[in-house]
């Protein structure tokens, strides 16, 4: 009886080929948006990281051009204590409609940032909002800021007003804008004598 083949059983073995598909998306990339503010209050490269969430909550964090995570500099000390009468660890927030929220405007200080070498950041709101909460656990593990900027070394959650949602983006960068911000930069710098 002749054996029924099929005619790719005659065909040599396929060399294997290793599929080099992309990495999936971070959890970050996957659930937010990353808007970013360059020059926060006219200082060169102090830039800010805005992660907003489909439910209008936001993320502030650094940027990855800010100096603190570029120049490789030590944090000594992280401070949410804004002036002697305000202290960002004292929001106490309650309840559906967010009661004890402090409200927060673009330029709003939410923390101090203090370096070995001397060196003082003071990180801004960005947005206009209520805020949820601040990340305690950076005051005792500062390097989590350099280290995982975008999640565990965040800085604060702020909630917006659900009228002004839409329009919190205006005047923030998207992250192509803010990639072609960077190269202006470092080629800025690259040509100076």
């Amino acid at each position: 009886m002749e054996e029924l083949r099929c005619p790719e059983a005659r065909l040599a073995p396929p060399e294997e080929v290793i599929a080099t598909e992309p990495p999936p998306p971070s959890l970050v990339d996957r659930y937010f948006t990353r808007w970013y503010k360059a020059d926060v209050k006219g200082k060169p490269c102090e830039d800010h990281c805005i992660l907003q969430h489909s439910n209008r909550i936001c993320v502030i964090t650094l940027a990855g051009s800010h100096p603190v995570l570029q120049s490789g500099k030590t944090i000594k000390s992280i401070s949410y204590q804004i002036s002697n009468n305000c202290s960002r660890l004292q929001n106490k927030v309650s309840g559906k409609f967010k009661r004890g929220a402090q409200f927060l405007t673009e330029l709003a200080p939410l923390c101090k940032i203090y370096c070995s070498d001397g060196e003082e950041y003071t990180i801004s709101s960005c947005v206009r909002g209520r805020l949820m909460e601040v990340n305690e656990n950076i005051l005792q593990q500062p390097s989590l800021l350099q280290e995982k900027p975008s999640t565990e070394g965040y800085i604060a959650v702020v909630l917006p007003k659900f009228e002004e949602s839409k329009s919190i983006t205006e005047g923030l960068l998207t992250q192509q804008q803010y990639e072609e911000v960077v190269v202006k930069r470092a080629n800025a710098t690259t040509t100076m004598p």
